[in-house]
């Protein structure tokens, strides 16, 4: 309760710093601006057929208190986009992670209908919370992405489906729904689901994606005032079992997923701030029969405050940010099994995001890092980082 009063002080005492000095025209963003990631700007292009490229990457630093640090050519992603015509374009994402793992990230068809209706079908993002579709270096202050968009909403989230994508600028509200194939309930490499990084193995990526049920993905933004969108995302459906051990009782678990998101900018301050509750039914079962520690309930929250101390009129942009967050990937366990208080984790996070170009920024921050374990040592860690998008 110390920590959400101290913060909510924080963010009370920058809006008041925030509020004194009257917006300027340049500085108010619209939704549009604020929420187009690389795919929807090449979406969103104005060229009437062909490729158009983009990309994005990410170097870093990690420093833990004890240990060695790490450097890390973390990701270097490329986005190829086709536009045919009018109608229908093709996005793909290439993604090379620590220089020698390569992964396709998104790759999908889309026919636009209209503004208010467009088709798509292929490997997509899954609409959940601030960060699985805005993943870019610069649409983030910390140099790694926040913790609860890697175990609860497990960040980069990507199946293959199909679905619905649109807007109705009249309601200011724009609003996705796909079909999913899900997770799966074994990953490929033999690995559970549970533990501290929650549903995270179980993702399947497209690749040779097991697939028994269809899940339902969805998600509404609202954008209807000036510098502020706020999201309501759902993720609902069951596991994807083994061949060999689909008829067994526990071999797939019901998966229920609701997040709530927002964005609020106005002039040189922002926040932002997230919610997400994960339900999974047949735990108890999926524990007993695989010998694995999944919770039944697992939850994770962030606030976040932040401020450019240069003037307005600057091109360049250095922000001060304070987050808090809190999470857990057992929160709650079905049978009667003890929770494991190292998964209720909670971190601050202090530091500097110096955009120096539009699309090149700079970073450093620290972490204080905690978990409920009584006689547990802080996990504090110091970060630096380089980001690109384009």
């Amino acid at each position: 309760m110390k920590k959400l009063t101290l913060l909510a002080a924080l963010l009370i005492a920058t809006i008041v710093t925030a509020q004194t000095e009257k917006p300027k025209d340049s500085t108010e963003v619209k939704f549009k601006e604020l929420q187009q990631n690389s795919a929807e700007r090449i979406l969103s292009g104005n060229i009437k057929n062909g490729v158009t490229v983009g990309g994005y990457g990410e170097i870093t630093y990690n420093q833990p208190e004890t240990g060695n640090g790490e450097f890390d050519v973390q990701r270097l992603v490329l986005l190829f986009g086709y536009k045919f015509n009018e109608k229908v374009q093709f996005i793909t994402e290439v993604e090379f992670e620590h220089v020698k793992e390569v992964y396709v990230e998104q790759a999908f068809l889309q026919y636009s209908f209209n503004d208010k209706i467009s088709a798509r079908g292929g490997l997509m993002l899954v609409p959940m919370g601030l960060i699985n579709e805005y993943h870019e270096p610069t649409t983030f202050n910390s140099v790694e992405r926040p913790s609860i968009d890697k175990s609860i909403v497990p960040t980069t989230w990507r199946e293959i489906g199909a679905g619905v994508y649109g807007r109705f600028d009249n309601l200011s509200l724009k609003y996705q729904a796909y079909i999913f194939n899900g997770f799966s309930s074994v990953s490929s490499s033999g690995k559970y689901l549970g533990g501290k990084n929650g549903l995270r193995n179980g993702r399947q990526k497209g690749a040779q994606s097991n697939f028994v049920y269809p899940n339902f993905s969805a998600k509404v933004d609202y954008y209807g005032i000036q510098g502020l969108r706020l999201g309501l995302a759902g993720y609902f459906g069951r596991t994807q079992p083994d061949e060999d051990d689909k008829d067994l009782d526990g071999a797939d678990v019901g998966v229920a997923m609701v997040g709530l998101d927002a964005r609020y900018r106005l002039g040189r301050f922002a926040a932002r701030g997230e919610l997400i509750s994960t339900s999974i039914a047949d735990s108890e079962a999926y524990n007993d029969l695989y010998g694995a520690d999944l919770g039944s309930q697992m939850y994770g929250y962030n606030l976040e405050a932040s401020f450019n101390v240069l003037p307005s009129e600057k091109k360049m942009e250095l922000w001060g940010f304070t987050r808090y967050e809190s999470y857990d990937t057992n929160s709650k366990m079905a049978g009667g099994v003890d929770r494991n208080l190292s998964y209720e984790r909670d971190e601050w996070t202090f530091g500097l995001s110096f955009l120096v170009a539009q699309g090149a920024v700079l970073k450093a921050d620290y972490q204080i890092k905690n978990n409920a374990v009584s006689d547990a040592e802080p996990d504090n860690q110091f970060n630096m980082g380089i980001g690109v998008s384009f």
